[in-house]
């Protein structure tokens, strides 16, 4: 969170370059929306400050992204499943006896608070290969809901909706 108290709002002070405003910078994706709002122009440091809100909330409702005080995560080239806190895995246990066996899964993952994470994992050989996906995309969209409100979809997770409907 910035020192406004506001997340994505910057001040910046820097009269000698007639530069004394609010910065509002919104992000999702590989896009960026900015935008300046000078205090001179919107009658002093507070109303600027309220106008600056004011178009961070615009620039979010015009990318798609939630308006939440939490971090969003848009898309990732590295993300293999196509769904944002979805990954396929192979996880490692060892038995009663000593055996080590390996165990293919969907993790799924999601901040459970400002310093806590939250993971869990559907098996592939329990479920077989779309349920356990499946499965995986609804725990995730549940997670959102409790965290966000309402699950988050992007523009690029579109085409995965009609897979990842539970």
């Amino acid at each position: 969170m910035s020192k406004s108290g506001h997340k994505g709002v910057s001040r910046i002070d820097c009269p000698e370059r007639k530069t004394v405003g609010w910065y509002v910078r919104v992000r999702l994706g590989n896009v960026t929306k900015s935008k300046f709002i000078s205090d001179s122009k919107h009658g002093g440091k507070e109303a600027g400050l309220a106008k600056a809100v004011e178009c961070r909330n615009r620039l979010e409702r015009e990318l798609g992204k939630p308006r939440t005080d939490w971090v969003v995560v848009g898309e990732n080239p590295r993300n293999k499943s196509g769904v944002v806190g979805v990954r396929r895995a192979v996880k490692k246990y060892t038995g009663k006896d000593g055996t080590v066996y390996l165990n293919e899964v969907y993790e799924v993952s999601w901040n459970a608070g400002r310093e806590k994470k939250g993971r869990t994992s559907v098996s592939i050989k329990k479920y077989g290969e779309a349920s356990a996906f499946r499965r995986a995309c609804a725990i995730r969209r549940e997670k959102e809901r409790l965290l966000y409100g309402n699950a988050v979809v992007s523009k690029w997770a579109d085409s995965l909706s009609k897979v990842c409907a539970a």
